[in-house]
């Protein structure tokens, strides 16, 4: 599986580049380039066509959340945003443009690896040490944080079921066993519902679920 996967990482720092180029490449995935600026990364993007992209948040010339919304905007290329902070004030900047996952910089070998898999394999990945605290600040977030009010107009029953378990931070295995399908039914669920709601990754769903207030009626409930 990992052989196929063509990455692109983009960081201002020269030696985090290297690093992740040998522990990608050792892995047996194929890294395709190398920026070390925003400007650069879209560029390489649209000359490489990777799977996925290790995007640096902050970055020369044009940020990585610029950056990720650029090239989100024309092709269908996966973006992991590293930042040095869990709780960086740029995390829902990036989930907005398009990020399909977020990692910290200092996480494991094993866990940089299976995060490039994952989001490859068209799921999102949020560090862990991110997700429980990112649904979190979601429930508590202030309107001015938040985007006007979602419709869910078109969303069925179970599809709610499954925006409310998917905001709750549960994989497709986990929503699965929950609600008693296979994960084919799970997957077809979130497909709908990234149509209906016209999202572009799975963790904007998250966002999406908070927004509607769907997720904060089921509590309250």
């Amino acid at each position: 599986m990992t052989a196929s996967i063509r990455v692109l990482v983009a960081d201002d720092q020269a030696l985090l580049r290297g690093s992740f180029r040998v522990l990608l490449e050792t892995s047996g995935m194929d890294v395709v380039g190398e920026a070390g600026t925003g400007v650069e990364a879209v560029r390489l993007a649209e000359q490489t066509r990777p799977d996925v992209i290790l995007m640096d948040v902050r970055m020369p010339d044009m940020d990585g959340i610029e950056a990720t919304r650029e090239i989100t905007a024309t092709s269908a290329v996966r973006v992991i945003m590293l930042t040095m902070f869990d709780l960086d004030a740029y995390v829902f900047a990036a989930l907005r443009a398009g990020a399909s996952g977020f990692l910290l910089k200092d996480a494991a070998p094993a866990e940089v690896l299976r995060a490039v898999e994952v989001v490859a394999a068209g799921e999102a990945l949020l560090a862990p040490a991110v997700t429980r605290r990112l649904i979190d600040e979601f429930a508590r977030a202030a309107p001015a944080v938040l985007a006007p009010p979602v419709e869910l107009a078109g969303v069925t029953a179970r599809e709610r079921e499954v925006l409310v378990l998917i905001a709750r931070g549960l994989s497709n295995s986990e929503i699965g066993e929950r609600l008693h399908v296979g994960q084919t039914t799970v997957k077809t669920h979130i497909g709908h519902l990234l149509t209906k709601l016209g999202a572009a990754t799975r963790a904007q769903l998250v966002m999406l679920a908070y927004e509607s207030g769907l997720v904060e009626r089921q509590v309250r409930r």
